[in-house]
């Protein structure tokens, strides 16, 4: 890995649950996780169902220390941390980050209640990574790593949602799902936090056209992060946390929709790379 790297990769763009099948082959099945290469640092967001296969390939590369952010843990996005192996080895070093419940409940005991019986038949005192939880609150700057700033914001989502945006030798890259649009509006505060962006990942569930029927679900649109993208001057936008009946040929569509009005967008799908 050169020292200068700067990528993205998806191990999980699905929203929901996950998916398989013929229909889901292109873009994939596994719910939300992302890897943030900076460097040598290994950044991962959401505990989705990707973070099985992620544990796997980044363990086989040798990696052994993990930073996990949180969006928020609505179970399509923690499903996977119970299979997620650097946790029960004793040489790795993971910490936990999250904010959405600031105030309300901490990332050591939100991440207790989940894995845990009945919900798992152990709890995490299997575990013999040595693991470090991290609370910050919704609008806090973070510092994880050496060189690395992350800025955070709450997002439009029930229960609370994160969304971060991590900025490393120059580059930047938003992380902006779980949320949900106003019809029409472009949120000043969300255009200053994405400006200037050469990757934007945004909440892509529904189409326009469904809009009205989901409204209050916490979703949004990939013309409406098209829209996003365009006026704050983000160079590259990946529509995410696709909708699990959405098929492969529906999100070709979808995609070639979006692209037509911002040529800079694209449907993210499992494994795929984006160097920035």
């Amino acid at each position: 890995m050169q020292e200068n790297t700067f990528r993205v990769r998806f191990w999980g763009v699905r929203g929901s649950l996950p998916v398989s099948g013929e229909q889901f082959l292109r873009y994939g099945g596994n719910t939300p996780c992302i890897e943030v290469r900076c460097g040598s640092e290994v950044l991962l967001f959401d505990a989705g169902s990707g973070l099985r296969e992620a544990g796997v390939a980044l363990t086989l590369e040798g990696v052994s220390a993990f930073d996990l952010f949180f969006t928020h843990s609505h179970y399509d996005h923690i499903i996977g941390l119970p299979y997620f192996k650097p946790i029960y080895n004793c040489s790795t070093a993971v910490r936990f980050w999250s904010g959405h419940l600031y105030g309300r409940m901490s990332t050591k005991r939100m991440v207790g209640e989940f894995m845990r019986p009945p919900w798992f038949p152990v709890d995490t005192g299997i575990c013999q990574a040595s693991m470090e939880t991290v609370d910050f609150r919704p609008g806090d700057a973070l510092a994880p790593r050496k060189g690395v700033t992350i800025r955070t914001t709450s997002l439009n989502h029930p229960g609370g949602c994160v969304g971060y945006r991590i900025d490393w030798g120059g580059r930047a890259v938003a992380l902006i799902y779980d949320t949900e649009h106003e019809a029409g509006i472009l949120d000043p505060a969300l255009l200053e936090f994405i400006a200037g962006a050469d990757l934007m990942v945004y909440d892509c569930t529904y189409l326009e056209s469904e809009m009205p029927t989901y409204r209050g679900y916490g979703h949004s649109t990939g013309m409406h992060g098209a829209k996003l993208a365009q006026a704050a001057g983000v160079r590259r936008l990946a529509m995410f946390h696709h909708d699990p009946s959405r098929t492969d040929l529906e999100l070709a569509a979808m995609e070639q929709e979006v692209q037509a009005f911002f040529d800079g967008a694209f449907a993210a799908r499992d494994h795929q790379i984006i160097e920035l």
